[in-house]
């Protein structure tokens, strides 16, 4: 990468990030979406109506990212987790999960660096994404190290219900909850356990945040509902009647989801 390519990224990155500043004091005082119309009218899952389900293939690309797999599996993005847009992947978790248009445009192009691809041109498979540290790492929430299940999109049933079954909060309609505490405690147990068994363990500052940051989307995107997780981890299906608990005007900012688990 050339001088001119790292100062046109640099430049990139803090566009986005002073426009998800922006967005983020454009939350506090815009009205939030109303139950029942947190997706947009003309998208997939408006009005909590989703397409129909369906499981992967043999043959279908998936990868350690629930949402994107559930998306996949819904036919919100191509059912065979093949020949995605980065551009248009980003739209859909938009309105999908109702992250803001920053996350939504940091995220995919980060992905796209870390597979060496264009942005704006160049498609991927969701099994790419398990590039290990890259966005992948050890220690997650939901999977085995990489060193112990190379299949990245294999599910690792006991984690699950572990974590499931570690939830000690209510909500307003009494309905069992997973909390930021509940998730901090899991994740921390995930990470000494995966330290002790992996001698080729490795956890960088950066990947703690990342993988804090997608244990906290459990909380903001799906209210901590075991019910709707527990649907959403097994199958990798978006729970009938559901919509995303974020229903801020903009969608959930990075600075905000970085607050959350701060």
């Amino acid at each position: 990468m050339g001088p001119f390519s790292i100062v046109s990224r640099l430049f990139l990155d803090f566009g986005i990030l002073s426009w998800d500043i922006l967005l983020t004091l454009s939350n506090l005082v815009r009205r939030k979406r109303r139950i029942g119309h947190v997706t947009p009218q003309g998208h997939p899952g408006y009005g909590k109506h989703w397409p129909e389900y369906s499981p992967p293939k043999e043959t279908d690309s998936r990868c350690s990212c629930p949402a994107l797999n559930a998306m996949a599996n819904h036919g919100i993005i191509p059912r065979s987790g093949r020949n995605i847009s980065f551009v248009e992947v980003g739209d859909h978790i938009r309105t999908t999960y109702n992250f803001s248009p920053t996350f939504c445009s940091f995220v995919p192009r980060f992905a796209a660096r870390m597979l060496k691809k264009n942005y704006s041109e160049d498609l991927f498979d969701l099994e790419e994404l398990d590039l290990h540290n890259g966005i992948e790492h050890d220690g997650s929430l939901l999977r085995l190290d990489s060193a112990l299940e190379q299949t990245q999109s294999t599910k690792h049933v006991p984690f699950i219900e572990e974590l499931l079954a570690a939830a000690t909060g209510k909500d307003e309609k009494d309905n069992t909850v997973i909390t930021t505490k509940d998730l901090s405690r899991i994740l921390g147990k995930r990470r000494a356990v995966a330290r002790a068994v992996n001698k080729e363990f490795s956890l960088s500052f950066f990947h703690k945040i990342f993988g804090s940051t997608n244990a906290a989307t459990l909380v903001t995107v799906f209210g901590g509902r075991v019910d709707d997780l527990h649907s959403f981890l097994h199958e990798e299906r978006l729970p009938e009647g559901w919509e995303s608990h974020i229903r801020q005007h903009h969608g959930i900012t990075l600075m905000q989801l970085n607050k959350t688990i701060l």
